[in-house]
């Protein structure tokens, strides 16, 4: 994988064939025995590839007195021949000693404290050594749940601790500019070179202290496409509900995560596989269970993003989660239409009230997405409706070139028959006279519905004028 790597794992005593078992519990001797130092000839991290300011805070806590390393995504990918995007240190200094040394920070966090150093639009993330939760570090506590959840974690530690306290061995790699050496003290290394994710620790353990590393799991084995180690994988199905317990803002930025990094298929399948997607999505994971258009319909969607991303072309969550939920709204409108007799517009609108409610308790989804995830859904129900001012109107809309898109997107996933978004598409294209055309051929006696059926006019009830007599009949 990386220059002198291989050679290194073979060398006569080395110890990481020793690595911790499944059910092993790490502790710092485990650490400290295992401890192996990749010198800098021997891997391919360079400063110049790493954020100039990322190693000035590096300098600075030396220079201060304090060990400090960078750690964990960005020394993984960077190892990976990536070019890694955040910069994450790890420090002996406590929140206050950094909050001292670094004007330009705050401390933020309750239940994990740490320190951002903002250096103009870059934030570079420095987090105190973690010690053992059973440990006491000047006061610090941490704190657990009846049922093993990590409610509050401020118990600092050595280097060797923080390294067994991380989720995965691929993210335990510690650079030191002191030495500019990798140091590992969980078989990150042996585990990087196989490809596979491990997580550090007893499996079952650390996901009930934290449920978002289920998560975490299925969003680096899709990222790095790597394999999950089967005792890692084994568990996740059977603790998936433990999710439930974490609110649904955290996991609305879990879901950003997963969905808005460029692996946005991978990830929806391997939560899908694991069980994890029910958890986030119950509604929508039900209807794609019956509908075949409805999985089409997400995966092309999420494709779509995966696709912009690697062209640096914008993205909004309001779009992604238009298309995670639509197949619910569809659903539930023919259940209120059916039972409460609504029109096709008022039935979506009610729909599509009940399923965001619903989703709010999972996932919270803020206004500034919800608002036009559902002008998306209500323009389904104008595109249709082809009919004088009402077509320029619609195509002045703020959100007309998201609910194009999502037609063209359903057209192709097969929910809807192709016609109306290749009529759309010609009439942003004409000129005048071509939309005139375009319009007088819309057979306007009978337009179609948002489903691409006919719909059906309702017979108007002729009201009587109050002051019209009445017209007398045979009897007068």
């Amino acid at each position: 994988m990386f220059k002198g790597f291989s050679r290194f794992l073979q060398r006569p005593g080395e110890r990481l064939k020793t690595l911790f078992g499944p059910e092993s519990a790490h502790t710092d001797q485990d650490a400290s025995a295992l401890q192996t130092v990749l010198p800098r000839d021997e891997h391919n991290v360079s400063r110049k590839n790493l954020s100039e300011n990322a190693l000035k805070v590096l300098y600075r806590l030396n220079s201060a007195g304090f060990d400090a390393y960078l750690v964990g995504g960005c020394i993984r990918d960077s190892l990976l021949g990536s070019q890694p995007k955040d910069f994450d240190v790890a420090t002996n200094a406590t929140p206050d000693e950094v909050r001292q040394l670094f004007r330009n920070s705050r401390i933020i966090g309750r239940r994990f404290r740490i320190v951002h150093v903002r250096f103009g639009r870059e934030i570079i993330e420095v987090t105190t050594f973690r010690g053992r939760h059973s440990d006491e570090h000047g006061g610090n506590l941490s704190q657990q749940s009846d049922e093993g959840l990590l409610l509050r974690d401020n118990v600092w530690g050595s280097v060797e601790e923080d390294a067994i306290r991380r989720d995965f061995t691929v993210n335990a790699l510690y650079y030191s500019v002191s030495d500019f050496a990798i140091h590992d003290w969980t078989g990150g290394l042996k585990d990087l070179d196989a490809r596979v994710l491990r997580l550090i620790g007893d499996p079952e353990t650390r996901y009930r202290e934290d449920p978002v590393r289920m998560l975490r799991a299925a969003r680096f084995a899709a990222k790095l496409d790597f394999r999950i180690a089967e005792e890692t994988d084994t568990p996740i199905r059977e603790l998936a509900p433990l999710l439930l317990q974490i609110p649904p803002a955290r996991l609305f930025e879990e879901v950003l995560k997963l969905f808005l990094s460029g692996h946005a298929v991978q990830s929806f399948r391997v939560l899908r596989e694991r069980g994890l997607y029910a958890m986030l999505f119950p509604e929508s994971d039900e209807v794609l269970n019956e509908h075949p258009w409805a999985v089409r319909l997400v995966e092309q969607a999420l494709a779509n993003t995966d696709t912009r991303l690697a062209e640096e072309r914008p993205v909004t969550p309001a779009f992604l989660f238009a298309a995670l939920l639509w197949p619910c709204v569809q659903q539930r409108t023919l259940r209120v239409s059916h039972e409460q007799d609504l029109p096709d517009v008022p039935a979506q609108q009610a729909a599509a009230q009940q399923v965001i409610s619903r989703q709010l308790q999972h996932t919270s989804i803020p206004k500034r997405f919800s608002m036009p995830m559902r002008e998306i859904w209500d323009l389904q129900q104008q595109l249709p409706r082809r009919r004088g001012r009402r077509v320029y109107q619609t195509l002045e809309h703020p959100r007309f070139r998201a609910a194009y898109d999502f037609l063209l997107l359903r057209e192709e996933a097969g929910e809807l028959t192709p016609g109306l978004g290749e009529w759309w598409t010609e009439f942003q294209q004409a000129d005048d006279d071509r939309q005139r055309q375009l319009l007088s051929s819309v057979d306007t006696g009978n337009p179609a519905d948002a489903s691409g059926k006919p719909r059906r006019r309702r017979p108007r009830k002729r009201r009587r004028p109050a002051n019209r007599p009445t017209p007398p009949t045979l009897d007068d």
